[in-house]
C-alpha cells in the first residue's frame, strides 16, 4: 500500500499456554459428546486449559517476552504495547500490568477489543502509529481465557474454546512488509456470538435504580458464524490482496483464526490455495479467540516452515460480528 511515513516489519514472535490440557474424550465426561463428534465437525481434539491460578498477563507476558527475544531487542525499546483481548484479569484493561512485568518502562500500553478477529485489527491499529513515525518500536499481543466464560453444561460451545496468548514485535523499517489489509464489522449480526452483560436492577436510594450484576456465559449460533466465515472472509481477504497488489497464487501461507477445520478448509477452496499452505493448529488448541493467529504463527515460524520474506495472508472473524485480514511478508 501506498502510505507516509516508515515502513513495517514484523520481526519477532512468541507464544504460551496454560500447561493444562482437556482432551475430548475428558469433554465427554462433562457433555454427551465424543472425540469423534468433535473431530469430524470442528478439527479439534483438545484444548489448553487455564486453572485457578492462572492470570491472562502470566502467559500475555510469557509470550510477549519470547516475541522481544526474537526481535533482537530489550523491554525497555518498546514504545507502545497493544493488548488485544476479550478476557481481561481487570475490565479496567491490563495491558499497564504486562508493561510492568516486562519492565518497559518507555512503553505506553493499552487494551482493545474486537474479540476473534482482535490481533489483526491491532496490527492495523499498530501500523498506523508506526507509519506516521510516532513509534518505532510496537509489541502486539493477542491473549484470551475463554475458559472463565464458559457454559460447561453447553455441548454446542464448550468444546470449542482454549486459553493462549501469541505475540509480535511491529518494527519501523525501510522496506515495507505489511502490504495491504481491510476491516469490516456487522452489528446487525452481534447477538450470533455474544458474551454479554446481564444487569440486575438494584435500588441504592428511594427512586434511584442502577444496573449491577456480572456477565453471562458465551452464547453462539454456530450455523450463522459458520454461513458468515465462509462468505464473508474469503471476500475480505480478496480485497486486502487487491490493495496489495497480489494474487492468491502469490501467497506462501494461508493463516486464519484458528475456529473450525471446516472454515478454514472452505476459505482456502475459495480462494484455490492449496492444503499444503493453510496454517492449522487447532486439533491441539481449540478456538483461542485473539491468541489463535499470533500462537500458530510463532509455532510456524519456530517449526521452520514460515521462512523469511514468506508472504502470508491472515485473517480474522468472530464476535462483533467483526473480521479483516492483513497480509505480510515475514521478517525484516
Amino acid at each position: 500500500m501506498n502510505q507516509l511515513g516508515a515502513g513495517i516489519a514484523i520481526t519477532g514472535s512468541g507464544s504460551a499456554t496454560p500447561e493444562v490440557t482437556l482432551d475430548n474424550n475428558q469433554l465427554s465426561q462433562i457433555v454427551e459428546t465424543s472425540d469423534e463428534w468433535i473431530t469430524t465437525r470442528t478439527g479439534i481434539r483438545e484444548r489448553h486449559i487455564a486453572d485457578a491460578q492462572s492470570s491472562l498477563s502470566a502467559i500475555a507476558t510469557k509470550a510477549a517476552s519470547e516475541a522481544i527475544a526474537m526481535a533482537g531487542i530489550e523491554p525497555t525499546d518498546l514504545d507502545l504495547i497493544l493488548l488485544a483481548t476479550s478476557t481481561p484479569d481487570d475490565l479496567f484493561g491490563t495491558a499497564c500490568k504486562i508493561q510492568n512485568f516486562l519492565g518497559a518502562t518507555q512503553a505506553v500500553a493499552f487494551d482493545m477489543t474486537a474479540a476473534c478477529s482482535g490481533f489483526v485489527f491491532g496490527m492495523v491499529t499498530a501500523s498506523q502509529f508506526i507509519r506516521t513515525g510516532t513509534y518505532k518500536n510496537v509489541l502486539l499481543i493477542g491473549a484470551d481465557i475463554l475458559s472463565r466464560w464458559v457454559d460447561w453444561s453447553d455441548r454446542g460451545s464448550c468444546i470449542l474454546f482454549g486459553d493462549g496468548a501469541g505475540a509480535v514485535v511491529m518494527q519501523a523499517n525501510e522496506s515495507d512488509r505489511l502490504l495491504g489489509f481491510e476491516l469490516r464489522s456487522d452489528g446487525t449480526l452481534n447477538k450470533s456470538l455474544q458474551l454479554a452483560y446481564n444487569a440486575q436492577p438494584r435500588e441504592i436510594v428511594n427512586g434511584v435504580t442502577v444496573s449491577q450484576g456480572n456477565y453471562q456465559a458465551i452464547t453462539m449460533n454456530g450455523k450463522e458464524i459458520y454461513r458468515f466465515a465462509v462468505h464473508k472472509v474469503p471476500e475480505v481477504i480478496e480485497k486486502a490482496l487487491f490493495r496489495a497488489n497480489l494474487s492468491a497464487d502469490k501467497v506462501d501461507w494461508l493463516l486464519l483464526h484458528q475456529a473450525n477445520q471446516r472454515i478454514l478448509d472452505a476459505v482456502a477452496e475459495r480462494l484455490n490455495i492449496p492444503a499444503e499452505k493453510v496454517i492449522s493448529n487447532l486439533a491441539h488448541y481449540g478456538n483461542t479467540s485473539a491468541a489463535s493467529i499470533p500462537l500458530a504463527l510463532d509455532e510456524a515460524v519456530r517449526q521452520g516452515k514460515i521462512q523469511q520474506g514468506d508472504v502470508i495472508v491472515s485473517a480474522g472473524f468472530g464476535a462483533g460480528l467483526t473480521w479483516g485480514a492483513a497480509i505480510f511478508e515475514w521478517g525484516r
